[in-house]
């Protein structure tokens, strides 16, 4: 990891570490960058006394938490750092008194100058994915989990970053094939679903609504394999395409009932098991969370092949960034 990020987290987590008293961690984006925060949000619930939520910006903005203080942990992201409602949210943060702690690519961004203490992370383009978004947060919430109650686990955690860049390279490689055949597969399907749950719904839902249905243009949703039963099985069908995640984090069981049941009907399953993922470096009570980044990273492959088989670049916006909205 850069030594500018190692500063900047640093910082952020010593100002965490002099809050006497922390009531809550609020995580706040929009798309994409929200759903960046949901494994995050898993590992706070799952390690962490003090409540964690993640927000929609515009609604953190509109709900105007009531237990939002000077006592609260705010950390917001945009990559660009200019989405209007995440730099709203954290100025209001900021005004009641809440710790601002901003990740956005772009350094002298609104966002940045927004918050308290801001980190830059690397794009998708550079060379060493230990810099990118998901990794710099991992590496900012396992140091403050130590600093708040330290642990041996936390801090084999955050060492565990550092070795994260060879575990991606690993499972981009190992995917490539079977990316490269979705791709061909699924190029023509109008629709397609996507379930996952635990840490792994976060990189799901930014699956569907970011890459399917933003820059691929295809009708689709993400599905909580918890909340499948419970509505959504109704449209379980042979010819109805289904990616479906299974972490190995507390909540595979959840993921496995929903697979049992999904393929009995469906002739479409698209099947990334995290328990195939090779992650012989990382340790085995940390594989559950870590395999929730590494998800997003073979799901991006997916997405790199689904774009050039449909000829459809991952950059062609209709709307975005084109117009006032």
């Amino acid at each position: 990891m850069k030594k500018e990020h190692i500063d900047q987290i640093n910082a952020a987590v010593e100002a965490v570490k002099k809050r006497k008293e922390i009531n809550h961690f609020y995580f706040v984006a929009c798309g994409g960058s929200m759903a960046l925060f949901k494994p995050v949000e898993f590992i706070m619930d799952c390690e962490c006394e003090i409540p964690a939520t993640v927000y929609t910006a515009n609604e953190f903005i509109h709900r105007s938490p009531k237990a939002l203080n000077e006592n609260s942990v705010v950390i917001s992201c945009s990559m660009r750092g200019e989405t209007p409602e995440t730099v709203k949210a954290t100025k209001i943060a900021r005004e009641k008194g809440a710790l601002t702690i901003s990740m956005s690519h772009v350094v002298g961004s609104s966002l940045w100058n927004a918050c308290e203490y801001p980190i830059h992370y690397d794009w998708l383009e550079e060379e060493d994915m230990t810099n990118h978004n998901h990794t710099i947060l991992y590496s900012l919430i396992f140091n403050i989990l130590n600093a708040i109650s330290p642990s041996d686990k936390y801090a084999r955690a955050c060492r565990a970053v550092e070795r994260m860049d060879a575990v991606f390279k690993a499972n981009k490689e190992k995917y490539k094939e079977a990316a490269k055949e979705f791709g061909s597969k699924y190029k023509k399907e109008e629709i397609i679903y996507t379930m996952a749950s635990g840490g792994s719904s976060g990189p799901a839902y930014s699956f569907a609504i970011c890459i399917l249905m933003e820059m691929q243009w295809i009708n689709s949703s993400f599905i909580h394999a918890g909340e499948y039963f419970h509505g959504p099985f109704e449209i379980t069908d042979s010819d109805v395409p289904f990616i479906i995640v299974k972490g190995i984090d507390q909540t595979r069981p959840l993921d496995e009932r929903a697979h049992a049941f999904c393929k009995k009907f469906s002739d479409k399953i698209v099947l990334i098991d995290a328990a195939d993922f090779d992650m012989k470096d990382i340790d085995e009570d940390l594989k559950g969370y870590f395999a929730s980044i590494v998800v997003g990273v073979v799901l991006r492959e997916y997405a790199n092949a689904l774009a050039e088989f449909r000829g459809h670049p991952l950059t062609v916006r209709r709307y975005m960034w084109k117009m006032e909205y």
